[in-house]
């Protein structure tokens, strides 16, 4: 396998992203990079991103996490962020990304996890939690899901895979601003694409959607299917926090609160005014939520 790692200088000055990085060597010989703010005793809350974005979608979140007291930790999958990107799109598929983020979780022995996963990061964060459900205390859905490889996905969504895997370059200031409510700066749109000096370093974003199940037969269903019988058994709390205007994952939630042992009498809540990326539109109100959600539950 074939890695590159974006420069360092690429992230210098990024607007409200001033964190200490952190770095550790996981499975493959890659390196994940990883913010780690708070209390090194202090409660956890996981945060885990998606497609294409990295952990400066969480910069607004972070410290109202920090200023409660808890221990926040918001990694960079591999192939985004300050992350090890492997070179080639075969190099990734979704058991590696779950099993890069077990060896990620497994090195830190991250315990009593709360866990908050948007887009990818529900795919890869929900997984995990069925197949290591000791490790985890709560979990905060937004805007996510975890495919069971029933129904028949959209035309858009299907034109979606095939464009992101054929385009040269993937337009990223388009789709983080065409998938947030709020106007994000230039400097903002930069930030994200600052992980991606070249097409060179897209492998991993262009191959992601392709790698999301969308039918019964595709091999990562029996894996989804044993982490939808651990997490409709599972006690554990689990909060809903999808937005209003997110025609991804709009009608997620409802799953979830149905099948969800979790999920009942728990005070799901629709996030108003926020887009794909609700973490830009709404993010210190939602951290505000699910602090009062781990206070109570």
């Amino acid at each position: 396998m074939k890695i590159i790692r974006t420069p360092e200088e690429r992230f210098e000055n990024l607007p409200d992203y001033s964190f200490q990085p952190h770095y550790i060597d996981i499975a493959d010989n890659l390196r994940m990079h990883y913010i780690d703010e708070g209390p090194s005793d202090g409660e956890v809350v996981l945060l885990l991103h998606g497609e294409p974005s990295w952990s400066y979608l969480y910069r607004k979140m972070i410290p109202v996490y920090t200023d409660a007291g808890y221990r926040v930790i918001a990694p960079d999958l591999i192939g985004f962020g300050k992350s090890d990107k492997p070179l080639e799109m075969d190099d990734y598929s979704y058991q590696s990304h779950t099993d890069w983020m077990v060896a990620f979780i497994e090195a830190l022995d991250l315990n009593g996890i709360n866990l908050f996963c948007q887009d990818w990061g529900g795919l890869i964060g929900l997984r995990i939690a069925g197949s290591h459900n000791d490790r985890f205390a709560r979990i905060v859905a937004g805007n996510t899901f975890l495919p069971n490889g029933k129904g028949k996905p959209s035309a858009e969504f299907l034109q979606w895979q095939e464009f992101s895997k054929t385009a040269p370059i993937l337009p990223i200031h388009k789709i983080m601003q065409n998938s947030t409510v709020t106007a994000l700066s230039q400097e903002e749109l930069d930030a994200y694409w600052a992980p991606f000096p070249d097409k060179t370093y897209m492998a991993g974003a262009k191959i992601f959607p392709s790698l999301v199940p969308t039918s019964e037969d595709d091999v990562a269903i029996p894996t989804n299917l044993k982490a939808w019988e651990v997490l409709s058994k599972s006690p554990k709390p689990f909060l809903c926090l999808f937005s209003d205007k997110d025609p991804i994952t709009a009608g997620g939630d409802k799953i979830f609160k149905k099948y969800m042992a979790g999920a009942k009498d728990q005070p799901h809540q629709t996030i108003e005014n926020g887009g794909h990326f609700l973490q830009e539109d709404r993010g210190e109100d939602i951290a505000k939520i699910m602090i009062d959600f781990m206070k109570h539950s």
